[in-house]
């Protein structure tokens, strides 16, 4: 169980590499000023970003999703197996289940980290030397909502990130379980790594696609209060004002760098999760292990 937690800390860690690039992406296109936009699409944006950030500016914000990967790999581990025992069969109906279990429980860790994100994301749009720093890291981030708004700034947005986070980890689980019954992933199959990559691939779109507009939501509400300037009551009157403002196309702000993002990512998690745990395995000279129970995605995907 202990390689398996480690594995999967691993396995994300590189996820986070590879993906945060395009959730900063995400994140700039979500909240943007309609009025007055900064970037036409999602290649402008990255375009944007380099020119006048530098390739770092992609990276703003990554400290967040570090810190908080070890704790949400540990709960999305224990509560989805756990669950997943208690329900008794291993059935697609307890995989949606246990994962939606394993999405709500561990929005106690992802919610203030992803504020965190948002917030450092946003800090020096633009600008490829910061003139005005509010946040030197993400934990001084954390550290300075508290004393400037209290706990219920530190969960700032927490409803909405519960609201995607549950059923999007309950369809990430069934699509994964569907993906690897239907191709056959078995141990002794030489293919097994490029059908689980493909598998783990398709699950992270497909868990995105699902609940992606309350994600639009919970940008705008995190994002929220910048500058000085609230625009927003709560997730309805975030959704009225978003809608008749901008259209039902707000909601879909984003999803392109979203899901250019979501293969990648978690095809690097599996990758490395698979060949570090090949490589631990082959070291204490153990059987081979099956990697399609341990192999699971945290929701930094």
């Amino acid at each position: 169980m202990a390689l398996d937690f480690l594995a999967g800390c691993v396995g994300g860690a590189a996820g986070v590499l590879v993906g945060h690039p395009f959730d900063t992406v995400k994140v700039r296109l979500q909240v943007q000023n309609v009025e007055k936009p900064l970037y036409r699409g999602t290649f402008h944006c990255f375009q944007s970003i380099i020119k006048q950030e530098s390739a770092f500016g992609l990276y703003k914000g990554i400290g967040s999703p570090m810190m908080g990967l070890t704790f949400i790999n540990a709960l999305v581990f224990g509560v989805q197996g756990n669950t997943l025992r208690a329900l008794g069969k291993d059935t697609p109906l307890n995989q949606f289940l246990a994962g939606s279990a394993a999405g709500a429980i561990q929005c106690v860790i992802c919610c203030p980290m992803e504020l965190a994100k948002t917030r450092m994301q946003l800090q020096g749009t633009g600008e490829y030397k910061l003139k005005t720093k509010n946040y030197k890291n993400s934990l001084d981030c954390l550290i300075k909502i508290y004393q400037k708004e209290g706990l219920r700034g530190i969960n700032r947005g927490m409803v909405s990130t519960f609201i995607r986070e549950t059923p999007s980890f309950g369809f990430y689980f069934l699509t994964y379980d569907c993906m690897t019954r239907y191709l056959g992933c078995e141990a002794e199959d030489s293919y097994v790594i490029p059908k689980l990559l493909f598998s783990g691939g398709m699950s992270g779109i497909v868990s995105w696609l699902s609940t992606y507009p309350m994600d639009v939501i919970k940008s705008r509400l995190q994002a929220d209060g910048v500058g000085g300037i609230t625009q927003y009551n709560g997730i309805l009157d975030c959704v009225r004002k978003s809608y008749h403002e901008e259209g039902w196309r707000v909601f879909t702000r984003g999803l392109t760098s979203t899901l250019l993002r979501a293969f990648p990512v978690n095809a690097a998690t599996f990758a490395t999760v698979t060949v570090f745990l090949m490589y631990m395995k082959s070291e204490d000279n153990l059987p081979e292990c099956e990697p399609g129970p341990v192999i699971r995605q945290p929701s930094s995907l």
